[in-house]
């Protein structure tokens, strides 16, 4: 097996790839540049976004498998950007390359934003409408439809993951735990969050495995990576500023529910389960490594 892989330089890509190598396997990179400190593998310096000859490059790599992570994902930005359709087309010239030059099993990283979010059930990829509302999960939506079609016509295995917003080291300080991590250390105001609102928690080390379980065991089909164990935002708060030493009760008073914002986003993991997979952390354990690292970025930038 030969693992040709795209974003490992991001924040889910660099626990991927950390995940293939507790395993062994031969791994090739593709991207603009190499991740750092990753001189021992190999490197194809492609921006997928150019008119690159893929072909070529894809026949270089000799990749038997494909771990497609690599989109635009600039926090706040990314839901509604044009870049979206770009990589729409980008991914399946990637996947088309892939194939043609003997590939044959992919995973591909979706979102949980294709699905409706509208009800209040737990989502699933059997029973909940695929409903994007955003342009970032309309392009993931188009470009898993047709990355299944083709890869039915050429006998491919696909692994769809449908990926929710998994949390820890690394994750841009913009988002909710960081932000709330320098309430509870001191290093800025309280804020509002949106505490009755139930969401399904995954630390991204997990998620990670996850991702390389499908790899490995070649999985097809639509996958939920996900935790499947609802919790409140509330909890999640206390439980954070508890591991702090903090006092959540200034953060809790400003709690309110934002426009447009699901009260439950939590997607049903029973059939990522069924293929053997376990989770390792829990949702404290994935909040400890949280702190732990936002602790470690702050004092090396204090350094």
């Amino acid at each position: 097996m030969r693992v040709l892989l795209t974003g490992a330089s991001g924040y889910l890509g660099q626990h991927v790839l950390a995940r293939l190598r507790e395993r062994g396997l031969d791994v090739v990179l593709l991207g603009r540049s190499r991740p750092l400190g990753e001189r021992d593998l190999p490197w194809l310096p492609v921006d997928l976004l150019d008119d690159h000859d893929l072909a070529s490059a894809l026949g270089e790599a000799r990749a038997s498998h494909l771990l497609h992570l690599a989109w635009y994902a600039e926090y706040g930005r990314y839901w509604d950007s044009p870049l979206n359709l770009r990589w729409v087309d980008a991914s399946l010239r990637l996947l088309q390359a892939f194939t043609e030059q003997g590939g044959r099993h992919a995973v591909i990283t979706g979102t949980c934003a294709e699905y409706d979010w509208s009800g209040e059930g737990l989502l699933h990829e059997d029973t909940t409408p695929l409903n994007p509302s955003s342009l970032y999960g309309a392009a993931k939506d188009a470009t898993r439809r047709l990355a299944q079609a083709w890869c039915r016509g050429q006998g491919v295995t696909l692994a769809w993951g449908h990926v929710f917003f998994p949390f820890g080291p690394g994750e841009a300080r913009q988002r909710m735990l960081p932000s709330l991590i320098d309430v509870f250390r001191g290093r800025s105001v309280p804020f509002g969050v949106n505490a009755e609102a139930w969401r399904g928690m995954l630390p991204v080390r997990d998620a990670a495995d996850a991702l390389a379980h499908l790899l490995v065991q070649g999985c097809d089909g639509r996958y939920n990576i996900c935790s499947g164990q609802p919790v409140q935002v509330r909890e999640v708060v206390r439980m954070l500023a508890r591991i702090c030493g903090a006092d959540p009760a200034a953060l809790l008073a400003l709690a309110t529910a934002r426009p447009g914002d699901p009260h439950v986003l939590v997607g049903d993991n029973k059939r990522l389960l069924a293929t053997g997979w376990q989770p390792s952390q829990t949702l404290e354990q994935g909040l400890l490594d949280s702190v732990h690292f936002a602790d470690l970025r702050v004092k090396k930038v204090d350094t």
